[in-house]
């Protein structure tokens, strides 16, 4: 049985392949700034400071935020070592929210 977890980063992977992913901090807050992020993933085990600045954007420009997963489960996911993903796509940020329940 495949978890709603797994799912997520299944997706996440899937997100990546289709080039609809962009990933790390600086990249991620000029998506947020340029308002084109759909819906942010910040790792769990990301420092307290990075977490409440990407939080923080996110809350301003009215983008989704789920700090979920650690560092090592998403760069698995995505095959690069990254804290922050950024979903760009309206498609996977809808699915990425029902599975997150967000």
């Amino acid at each position: 049985m495949i978890t709603n977890d797994q799912k997520i980063l299944n997706l996440l992977g899937m997100a990546q392949r289709a080039g609809k992913l962009v990933t790390g901090e600086d990249l991620s807050l000029k998506e947020i700034r340029n308002e084109q992020a759909k819906l942010v993933i910040v790792a769990t085990d990301a420092s307290e400071n990075t977490i409440k600045k990407i939080s923080d954007k996110c809350q301003y420009y009215e983008i989704p935020v789920a700090v979920r997963f650690t560092k090592a489960e998403i760069s698995h996911a995505i095959g690069k070592e990254r804290t922050i993903s950024t979903i760009m796509d309206n498609g996977f940020a809808k699915k990425f929210r029902e599975l997150l329940s967000i």
